[in-house]
Formats: C-alpha cells, sequence, structure tokens
C-alpha cells in the first residue's frame, strides 16, 4: 500500500491517526475528541479534527475493506430510516451471517428501483457470490432479486429471520443521536462507509470468545488499524 501523507500538517502523523480512531471507533462527538486530546496536552481544535477525518477516511476505509477476509456467503439486507437535513431517508444496508458490514446505500426512496440499485452495487463490491440473501417482507427485494436472477438465493422472514442486521443498526443509531443526525446524504454516506470499515475491524464479538482470543483479536485490528494508516 501507498503511504498515507501526512505533510504539511502541524501535528505528528500518531496523534492524528489517534483523533481520527477515536472519532470513528467510539460515538464520540469531535467535541469530545478534542477534549481526550487536550487531557493529553494536544490543544487540536474540533474543526481540526474534522478536517483530518474528512482529508483521510475515504483511503483508511478502502484499505481497511482491503485487509478484511472474505465473507460469509449468508447475507442479511434490511433498510432503516435515517434522520438526513430534516429529512426522512432510507439506508440500506447488508450484514453477513457473522455480522460484518457488507455495504450501506443512503437513498431517498423504498422502491423497487432503490432495492436494484443496492443489490447491484452490493453484488458488485464482494468478493464471493451469496448462497443465501435473507430480507424482510418489503416486496422491493423480490423484485429487484428477480430482475437480477437471484430469486432462488432469496428468503423472506420477519425479526427472528432478519434478527442479524435488525441488531447491528444499534451503533449506527447511537452515533446518530450523538451527531444529532446527519446533514446530507452525501455525508452521511461518506461517513458510514468509514464507520462501517472501523466497525468490521473492531467488532471482535468479546460476549461469544474466551479472553486470550479477546486478546489476540485486538492485537490483530490493531495490527490492521496500523497497516491501514501508514
Amino acid at each position: 500500500m501507498k503511504r498515507l501523507s501526512f505533510k504539511r500538517h502541524r501535528f505528528p502523523p500518531e496523534i492524528i491517526r489517534h483523533a481520527i480512531w477515536l472519532y470513528f471507533r467510539f460515538s464520540l462527538s469531535l467535541r469530545d475528541v478534542e477534549e481526550l486530546l487536550a487531557e493529553r496536552g494536544v490543544e487540536a481544535s474540533y474543526e481540526t479534527i474534522r478536517r483530518w477525518a474528512k482529508k483521510f477516511r475515504p483511503a483508511i476505509a478502502r484499505r481497511l475493506k482491503a485487509l478484511r477476509p472474505k465473507p460469509s456467503p449468508r447475507w442479511h439486507l434490511d433498510e432503516m430510516i435515517c434522520r438526513v437535513g430534516g429529512k426522512h431517508v432510507y439506508l440500506w444496508r447488508a450484514v453477513d451471517d457473522e455480522g460484518e458490514v457488507l455495504d450501506i446505500l443512503v437513498q431517498r426512496r423504498r422502491d423497487a428501483d432503490a432495492a436494484n440499485k443496492f443489490l447491484t452495487r452490493l453484488l458488485r463490491g464482494q468478493p464471493i457470490e451469496p448462497e443465501r440473501i435473507t430480507t424482510d417482507g418489503l416486496r422491493s427485494y423480490a423484485a429487484a432479486l428477480r430482475d437480477l436472477e437471484r430469486s432462488h438465493l432469496h428468503l423472506s422472514g420477519g425479526l427472528r429471520e432478519n434478527n442479524r442486521v435488525e441488531n447491528s443498526h444499534l451503533p449506527i443509531r447511537q452515533r446518530e443521536r450523538r451527531m444529532q443526525g446527519f446533514r446530507s446524504p452525501a455525508s452521511a454516506q461518506r461517513f458510514l462507509t468509514t464507520h462501517a470499515a472501523v466497525y468490521n475491524t473492531f467488532n471482535t464479538q468479546r460476549h461469544l470468545v474466551s479472553r486470550p482470543t479477546l486478546r489476540r483479536f485486538r492485537v490483530q485490528a490493531h495490527a490492521a488499524w496500523a497497516t491501514a494508516t501508514a
């Protein structure tokens, strides 16, 4: 990977990396990150931190995604309502059966065309073909999968069958409340794409593994972060 360039920045790369990690890893506002850095003697304004995140997040998200192993071929799809710029939009999301976020797309509609656009993007962006695609009862999924000749993979279920993706909405709800909504669909798409990449890297499912395994997963996650931000 080509190294990130931190030229013409007043602060050392280590501080910039740490500030970006805090912002995307935890449900913190920019002012919260400013306070945490100030407690360590680093006087960086929240606006400076915002510019760091805006500049480096696309490259970091791409690198983190490239470092991830192949996802499971069993996918769960759902859409959730978000408030963006004072209006309701739909956040289309896909995760695999282990909770790995596969893709996110912000759209204003919830019809078959929107489902087709999301599924086309999802299928094109994954390194494997799905074995099963589980959705809720929204008919737009069935229509889109029929157009894409994937109807044989479709399983339409309720909350129990699609519980994996329903639970994965929670981190986004937490960030949405903390940020008091998103300003525009484009800014929501950019932020949530990076948030998903960081979430995938550091989501260790700690309640399912032993303490030694958790420590090993954390070491691997921080190593991936160090590689992606080098």
